[in-house]
């Protein structure tokens, strides 16, 4: 069976129409995509050669992973799968920031894999030579039972999974950012960030959408049980 397309005929001085709801354009939230190729570059970078490389990552993000500053991610023990990728999305610009950008756009995608190797191979544990801002004393504790709450159970009734579903019971999962071990300040602005749409890089929008369901006094509390090294005790949320 054969098809042929009609065209409607139009009149001298007839203008087509304009669609009645044009459609915005579809955002990509990151142009990394998980295939077998992706996979094996990212999981085989070389370590000491992310450690020469990472000698311009130490003023901010500390020489043991572990920054000085609560407003600046901790990197040491990140899983690499979860490092390479925020770097690719800086150097692609599907995540903003006016230091990292520049920065990541000077790496190779094989740079990118070692510098990804040598931190997720640091140590957690405190290191007497370094000066870390982790953990940080927690400033409302009420929001502590919160904060746990969401990690260990979520909440069911906004269709919010656990925390610890996605990032791990310990704060640590592969494939996923690792929380147990992360700056609160820094957790906080992500949160707010992913909230309002400022930071989007997030494929099939989790954060996103979990993040716009939160109250503010929920996202405090979130980021200050993992400020304060709570992660790890969210499977008992009864713990302190």
């Amino acid at each position: 069976m054969a098809f042929c397309l009609v065209l409607p005929l139009m009149l001298r001085g007839d203008s087509p129409a304009s669609p009645p709801n044009p459609q915005p354009a579809i955002r990509i939230p990151s142009y990394v995509a998980w295939t077998e190729q992706t996979i094996t570059l990212a999981s085989h970078g070389d370590a000491f050669r992310g450690l020469l490389i990472s000698r311009r990552c130490s003023h901010c993000h500390g020489s043991e992973g572990f920054s000085g500053e609560p407003f600046i991610p901790n990197l040491a023990g990140v899983d690499r799968l979860s490092l390479w990728k925020q770097l690719e999305d800086f150097r692609s610009g599907k995540r903003s920031s006016r230091a990292m950008q520049p920065i990541a756009a000077s790496l190779s995608m094989q740079d990118s894999a070692d510098v990804a190797a040598y931190y997720s191979m640091l140590p957690t544990s405190p290191d007497p030579q370094d000066n870390r801002a982790f953990p940080q004393a927690v400033t409302n504790s009420s929001g502590s039972e919160i904060g746990l709450r969401l990690i260990s159970r979520g909440d069911g009734r906004r269709g919010i999974p656990p925390c610890q579903s996605c990032h791990g019971p310990v704060g640590y999962v592969k494939g996923a950012p690792a929380l147990g071990n992360q700056n609160g300040r820094y957790l906080l602005s992500q949160l707010k960030a992913f909230s309002d749409g400022s930071r989007a890089n997030d494929i099939n929008m989790p954060m996103r959408s979990i993040a716009r369901q939160l109250t503010d006094e929920e996202k405090s509390a979130l980021a200050e049980c993992y400020g304060e090294g709570l992660g790890p005790a969210a499977s008992s949320p009864g713990t302190r």
